[in-house]
C-alpha cells in the first residue's frame, strides 16, 4: 500500500523567476506520477500546527515565515525566498510529513511518499536557508517520536547537499539515527566524515563527480548497515534527486536506476524490521525531466 501526500497549495510558493526551486517541480512530479502510476492513492496534506512545528523550530523561527506579509517575493537570504502564498504551503509541506507518519503508524498505509515543497532538510531549529522554510523531516521525525511513542526512528538522506538542519536537530537524539551521502565540498559545508553527533549521526562525503560506485559503495558499506543495527520502527527518507547527472546545482553522476536502487534498499531495511513502514519526503532535484523520471523509479521502489 502507498499513499501519495500533497496540496495545491504547494504550488503557491512563489520563488521569483529564475529561481530553481519552482513550482514547475511540482507540476512535473505530480504529472509524471499520474501518467506512470494512474492507481496511486492520493491525499490532501493537512496544515501542521503550531504545536508540531515547535517541537522542532523555535517560535521566532514560525513568527518570521508565517507572520510575515510580503507583497510580492522577498528574500529571507540570498537563496530563500517568501511570497504571499509561502506560508500556506510551508504549513502544507510539513503537515504531509505528519499526516504520512499517522497514516503508517496507523496501518492506513504501509508506505507513503510527499509530494510537497519548500523542501526541509535545511532548515535549522531557528533559521530557513537552502530553500528551505520548516525542516519537513524533522517535524514528521519527532511527531513519530513524542506523539507515537517510537524508540527507534531513521532518516536517510541522500540529497546531493547535506541535510545540515536535520543533523542539527537530532544531533543528540537518542532516538533517531541520521544517515547522509551527499557531495563534498558543496553547501552548506556540513556533513564531514567525523560528524558523527552522539553516535547517531553517519555521513559520507563523495567527491565530485562521483558516481554510481562511489554513491552504491557509501550505502552499502557504511550507510545501510548503520540503519540496519538500530532496527528501526520506522524508516523516513530525505528524497532529493539533485545527485542526477543532468542536475545544475550539483556535480554528482548518479542516474535514475541509483535512486531506484537505494529506496529499494531502505525498503529491505524497513521490512526487516518494522512491517515496511517507510515515509519520504521531496528534497531537492531541479532539472524537470530527470527529477520526474527520478520520482517514479523512487515510487517504483517504495511499491517494490
Amino acid at each position: 500500500m502507498l499513499q501519495v501526500f500533497t496540496h495545491p497549495a504547494c504550488l503557491a510558493h512563489d520563488t521569483g523567476p529564475d529561481h530553481a526551486e519552482r513550482p514547475a517541480r511540482l507540476r512535473s512530479i505530480l504529472g509524471a506520477l499520474e501518467a506512470a502510476h494512474p492507481d496511486l492513492d492520493w491525499q490532501q496534506a493537512p496544515r501542521a500546527t503550531r504545536g508540531q512545528l515547535l517541537r522542532v523550530h523555535d517560535a521566532a523561527l514560525l513568527d518570521s515565515v508565517l507572520e510575515t506579509v510580503p507583497l510580492g517575493v522577498m528574500a529571507l537570504d540570498p537563496d530563500t525566498m517568501l511570497s504571499p502564498g509561502s506560508a500556506e504551503a510551508a504549513l502544507r509541506a510539513a503537515g504531509a510529513g505528519v499526516a504520512a507518519v499517522d497514516a503508517v503508524l496507523a496501518g492506513r498505509t504501509t508506505r507513503a511518499f510527499c509530494a510537497v515543497r519548500p523542501p526541509g532538510h535545511h532548515a535549522t531549529a531557528t533559521t530557513a536557508m537552502g530553500f528551505c522554510l520548516f525542516n519537513n523531516i524533522a517535524v514528521a521525525a519527532r511527531h513519530a517520536l513524542d506523539q507515537h511513542g517510537l524508540e527507534r526512528v531513521v532518516i536517510a538522506d541522500f540529497d546531493v547537499h547535506h541535510g545540515n538542519g536535520t543533523q542539527a536537530i537530532f544531533a543528540t537524539e537518542a532516538k533517531l539515527r541520521f544517515a547522509s551521502s551527499h557531495q563534498w565540498p558543496l553547501y552548506p559545508g556540513s556533513g564531514a566524515h567525523h560528524e558523527t553527533g552522539i553516535g547517531n549521526i553517519a555521513n559520507v562525503p563523495l567527491p565530485e563527480a562521483a558516481g554510481s560506485a562511489a554513491f552504491r559503495a557509501a550505502w552499502q558499506m557504511e550507510l545501510l548497515p548503520f540503519l540496519d543495527m538500530f532496527r528501526p520502527q520506522l524508516v523516513l527518507i530525505s528524497a532529493g534527486f539533485d545527485g542526477h547527472h543532468r542536475d545544475p546545482l550539483a556535480n554528482l553522476q548518479l542516474n535514475t536506476d541509483d535512486f531506484a536502487w537505494i529506496t529499494r534498499e531502505l525498503v529491505v531495511i524497513a521490512n526487516r524490521h518494522c512491517g515496511g513502514r517507510v515515509v519520504s519526503m521531496l528534497e531537492g532535484g531541479y532539472d524537470l525531466t530527470a527529477l520526474a523520471e527520478c520520482c517514479v523509479a523512487h515510487i517504483d521502489g517504495l511499491r517494490w
